[in-house]
């Protein structure tokens, strides 16, 4: 399989899994640059372990996936997870977690200068969490920790932004409003994302492209050919009424 110019992540013959368990047997597909893929899948489907495969968490069992480089660099993954945990002993406002992000330009231990500062509270404007800059992130709701995290992911300046199931355990009012940010976020800066979930609604109605896992099986297409009735009916061996 042959990645096209507009491809930032190619897939060919991937074999997904973790101890030698095969999870994926044969994945094969191209992500497209300023993309907005929906990774779909049922719980156990393979979801995180292909996320945790393409962020070189985990290795793949067999196959090859390439980044395509960004002007002659590889590309800055940026990466939101489903949640994170910070023991309130540790006393980390927002605004720290937020700079956690910059790290990767400048360096373990080094001091971060005023450009990138001024960066990551940019980046906390474009999620609407300047509020909460000197909040004790671990005393957040959880549409707020989505928010900062959304906001340190940015902090990479990534080529591709990685969510996973970025409006799990929030409020449908606080998911309609994550969303909104991620699409706007998309829109204007033409971002390349791949989010993660398992909502059928949202991924129709954000995503243009999508990848499902369905029994060992990768499908990718557009949401409209892929998540059609027929085609859901297809795959499921559903007759809806």
């Amino acid at each position: 399989m042959n990645a096209s110019d507009d491809s930032i992540l190619t897939l060919d013959n991937v074999v997904v899994g973790y101890d030698r368990q095969v999870v994926l047997p044969d994945v094969k597909l191209a992500l497209k640059r300023g993309s907005f893929t929906g990774l779909l899948g049922a719980n156990g489907s393979g979801k995180s372990t292909l996320i945790k495969t393409l962020l070189g968490i985990i290795p793949p069992l067999a196959g090859t996936f390439a980044f395509a480089p960004v002007n002659g660099l590889q590309p800055v993954l940026g990466y939101m997870p489903q949640r994170e945990s910070l023991d309130p002993i540790y006393l980390l406002s927002s605004f720290e977690v937020v700079l956690m992000g910059v790290c990767g330009r400048v360096g373990a231990g080094q001091i971060i200068n005023k450009t990138e500062r001024d960066w990551a509270r940019q980046c906390m404007a474009e999620t609407g969490a300047t509020s909460l800059a000197s909040k004790l992130f671990s005393r957040l709701s959880g549409g707020q920790k989505q928010r900062v995290l959304m906001a340190r992911a940015l902090a990479t300046k990534p080529d591709l932004l990685v969510l996973d199931e970025p409006t799990a355990g929030i409020d449908p009012n606080a998911t309609r409003s994550i969303m909104e940010v991620l699409k706007r976020i998309h829109e204007q800066h033409r971002q390349t994302v791949l989010m993660v979930s398992h909502d059928l609604t949202t991924i129709r109605q954000y995503a243009h492209d999508v990848i499902w896992l369905h029994e060992g099986r990768v499908m990718h297409g557009t949401v409209s050919d892929l998540l059609s009735r027929e085609k859901i009916e297809e795959v499921l061996h559903l007759q809806f009424h």
